[in-house]
């Protein structure tokens, strides 16, 4: 695993020759030794139609290839950051959370209609993500951000799980997600918009969720 956390709101990671990683631009806060950034064009491991897709899904995010050999910290906006490790399954995320990720991982974009279909489709207009979500697939880590910190929800079969959309972070697994309509506590103490949502998730997996819901 290239990255260390260094705190809450910084990781350290390591860059060996040979090897390299992605981070978003300007996440950048310091580094050792001799390390270069270069401006990344081509949409990661997943290469061109990576980018073509996320450009026209509106997902893409300015990333930057990172190689060397030394050390860099990253951290952005005062964020704060969580690890996940990848062992050989995918990871969707919107791409405003990537901060920095293995140059080993496959990148590609992913339809969130075809999962739930319709319903698919109306979270993104609910949450305001995009209809398209970032994937990263293979063995490797990523360093997402979020607001007020994560928690790992694991994901079984018969026990779903069950978020308010603005608190969706990422998930990873066989996982299919459904947004449902109810009525809830926030709603009755007026908070709500008048209509309340739950993201229902099911399958096998984790899904992680921030302490608060607020977008990046």
């Amino acid at each position: 695993m290239p990255f260390r956390e260094i705190n809450s709101k910084m990781i350290e990671a390591t860059v060996i020759p040979g090897q390299r990683l992605f981070s978003q631009r300007g996440a950048m806060l310091a580094y050792r030794g001799d390390v270069t950034f270069t401006p990344n064009i081509t949409g990661g491991q997943g290469g061109l139609m990576s980018m073509i897709g996320r450009r026209v899904a509106g997902e893409a995010t300015p990333l930057m290839t990172v190689e060397g050999n030394g050390t860099v910290m990253f951290g952005h906006g005062g964020h704060h950051i969580q690890v996940i490790a990848l062992t050989g399954d995918t990871l969707y995320v919107e791409a405003d959370r990537l901060l920095a990720f293995d140059g080993t991982l496959e990148q590609g974009t992913m339809f969130m209609g075809s999962q739930g279909g319709v319903m698919g489709m109306v979270r993104g207009q609910v949450t305001g993500q995009g209809l398209f979500t970032t994937t990263l697939k293979g063995h490797g880590s990523v360093a997402v951000m979020a607001h007020g910190g994560v928690i790992e929800l694991p994901i079984s079969p018969g026990r779903p799980v069950h978020v308010d959309p603005q608190a969706y972070v990422a998930h990873h697994g066989d996982v299919r997600n459904q947004l449902s309509a109810a009525l809830g506590w926030r709603d009755m103490v007026g908070r709500g918009s008048g209509e309340a949502f739950q993201l229902e998730l099911s399958g096998s997996g984790a899904v992680y969720v921030q302490a608060s819901e607020e977008k990046l």
